[in-house]
C-alpha cells in the first residue's frame, strides 16, 4: 500500500500554531517601522490603525486615535512651548466665554467639540508626524483606508447596494442609501455626496503620490493605478463641483515644477474649453463646439443645468454669506455661538441651512472676529511656513502631504466639510503634519 505522506514532512501541531504567531510579529514589525523617535511603539500603532479605520469607523479609529494622543502628550514639553498651541488656547478662552451669550446655550457647548479637542490633537499628534518616513506611512494608511468609501460609493450606485451594514457586533456600522445622497450622487459611507467628495480629494494627492513613486514594482504600480483610477470616477460620480476643482488643483502640486512645462498648459486648455462650454457670455457657436467637447454632466452641473438657473435666491451661497456678514457686524467679538446661523438663516430668509458654507465666516459669525483671525490665520501661516521651507516643492509625498492641506483648505472656502468628525480629524493631522516640517527631531524621551 502507499503512503501518501511518504517523502513528505508532516507539521507538528506546535509548527502549525506557530504560523499565524510568525504571522502576526512581522504584521506587528512592518507597523513599527518608521516609527518616530519620540513615538511610544504603542501609540504609532494605535495612531495608523486609526487613521486607517477612519473613514469606515468613527468609533474604533477615535478610540485608537485617543490612546495615541494621550500617550503623545505624555512627557512632551510644555504646550505653550510652542507658540502656534498659545493661538489656539486663545481662541479655545474666547469660544468658551461666547457659549454665555449665545444664540442657543446648548448648541453652543456642544458645539465646542467641533473645535477645542482638535486644538489638542494638533499638539499631540504631532510626535507621531515629525519624519518624512512616518508622513509617508501616515499618507499610505490614509489611502488604503479610503477604498472602503470608493468601493461602497460605487456599489450604491451601480448595483443598489443599501444598508446599515454591520461589522464586528455593531462596532462598524455602514449606513448606504441605495442610489447615492442626493440621489444619483455617490456618497459612500458619508451622509452626503459633498463630504465623501472633499475626503476622497484630501487622498487624492497621496494617491498620487504612490502612483508616482519611483521603484515601485508593476504588480504594486497596478494595483495604485486601479485605486486611482477608481477614486477619480467615484470623485466625479459625487457630482461635487469643489472635488472636481480640487482634483484638478493637486496635479500639477504633488507632480512638481519639474513637471509645469508641458502639465499647465494642457490643464490651461482643459479648463478654457470648460470655461467656453459653461460661461454665460460666450457666443453661441464656440460655445456650441465646447459643449460638444465637455461632457453634458460636467458642464451642465457647472451651470445648473437641473435647475435651469431658476434657484431662489436665498438657498444660493451668496445669500448665505450676505446675511451672515450683516449677523457677524451685530456680534463681531464673541458672535452669536455654534449652530446659530441653522437657527437665525430660517426665520430671516424662510429657508434652512446648517452653515454658511464658508468657514471663516462660520468661525466669526458663531464664535466672534478674533477667533476667526486666529485659527484662520494660524492655517494659512503653516501652510506659507511649510511652503517657505521647502514642503511643496520638496520630495513626492511632501508636496502631497502640502497640496493635501491645502485642497481641503480651499474645499472651506465654498463649503464646510469639517463639521464632519473624520474629516476634521483628518484635517487636524494635516496641520499638525505642516507643523512638524522641518522641525528638529524630538528625542526619544521628549
Amino acid at each position: 500500500m502507499i503512503d501518501p505522506f511518504k517523502g513528505t514532512r508532516r507539521r507538528s501541531p506546535a509548527a502549525a500554531a506557530a504560523v499565524p504567531v510568525i504571522r502576526l510579529s512581522a504584521l506587528d514589525d512592518r507597523l513599527l517601522a518608521h516609527r518616530p523617535a519620540a513615538a511610544t511603539p504603542l501609540g504609532w500603532r494605535c495612531f495608523q490603525l486609526g487613521i486607517f479605520l477612519l473613514a469606515s469607523s468613527a468609533l474604533l479609529a477615535g478610540l485608537a486615535l485617543l490612546l495615541a494622543l494621550i500617550l503623545g502628550s505624555r512627557g512632551r514639553r510644555p504646550l505653550l512651548a510652542d507658540r502656534a498651541n498659545g493661538v489656539l488656547l486663545a481662541a479655545a478662552v474666547l469660544m468658551v466665554l461666547g457659549c454665555f451669550r449665545a444664540a442657543s446655550n446648548e448648541l453652543a457647548w456642544l458645539g465646542l467639540g467641533n473645535w477645542l479637542p482638535f486644538f489638542w490633537g494638533f499638539w499631540g499628534f504631532q510626535v507621531y508626524l515629525g519624519t518624512p518616513a512616518a508622513r509617508r506611512r501616515v499618507a499610505l494608511a490614509l489611502v488604503a483606508g479610503t477604498v472602503p468609501v470608493i468601493l461602497t460609493g460605487l456599489g450604491q450606485l451601480w448595483w443598489g447596494w443599501s444598508g446599515p451594514f454591520q461589522w464586528l457586533g455593531g462596532l462598524i456600522i455602514w449606513h448606504l442609501k441605495a442610489g447615492g445622497n442626493p440621489p444619483q450622487r455617490l456618497a459612500g459611507l458619508f451622509d452626503y455626496a459633498n463630504i465623501a467628495g472633499a475626503w476622497m480629494v484630501l487622498a487624492w494627492p497621496f494617491t498620487l503620490a504612490a502612483l508616482l513613486e519611483a521603484h515601485l514594482g508593476w504588480r504594486r504600480r497596478g494595483v495604485v493605478l486601479v485605486i486611482a483610477s477608481a477614486l477619480v470616477a467615484a470623485v466625479f460620480l459625487t457630482d461635487s463641483r469643489n472635488a472636481w476643482g480640487a482634483l484638478m488643483l493637486a496635479v500639477p502640486l504633488v507632480a512638481g515644477p519639474g513637471s509645469w512645462v508641458w502639465l499647465l498648459p494642457v490643464l490651461l486648455v482643459v479648463l478654457a474649453v470648460i470655461g467656453l462650454a459653461t460661461l454665460p457670455w460666450v457666443p453661441h457657436a464656440p460655445q456650441e463646439l465646447a459643449r460638444s467637447l465637455v461632457p453634458e454632466a460636467i458642464w451642465g452641473r457647472l451651470i445648473d443645468l437641473d435647475s435651469g438657473g431658476q434657484r431662489p435666491l436665498a438657498i444660493t451661497r451668496l445669500a448665505q454669506w450676505q446675511v451672515a456678514l450683516g449677523l457677524i457686524a451685530e456680534r463681531p467679538w464673541l458672535g452669536w455661538g455654534a449652530a446659530a446661523f441653522s437657527i437665525i438663516y430660517p426665520m430671516r430668509t424662510g429657508f434652512w441651512h446648517g452653515h454658511p458654507h464658508n468657514l471663516p465666516i462660520d468661525l466669526a459669525l458663531s464664535h466672534g472676529v478674533p477667533v476667526a483671525v486666529l485659527v484662520v490665520g494660524l492655517v494659512l501661516w503653516l501652510l506659507l511656513r511649510a511652503a517657505r521651507l521647502g514642503m511643496a516643492g520638496g520630495g513626492l509625498f511632501d508636496r502631497a502631504w502640502w497640496a493635501a492641506a491645502l485642497v481641503l483648505v480651499a474645499l472651506h472656502a465654498t463649503d464646510i466639510p469639517l463639521y464632519d468628525s473624520r474629516v476634521n480629524v483628518a484635517g487636524w493631522v494635516l496641520l499638525a503634519g505642516l507643523r512638524c516640517y522641518r522641525l528638529p527631531t524630538l528625542p526619544a524621551d521628549a
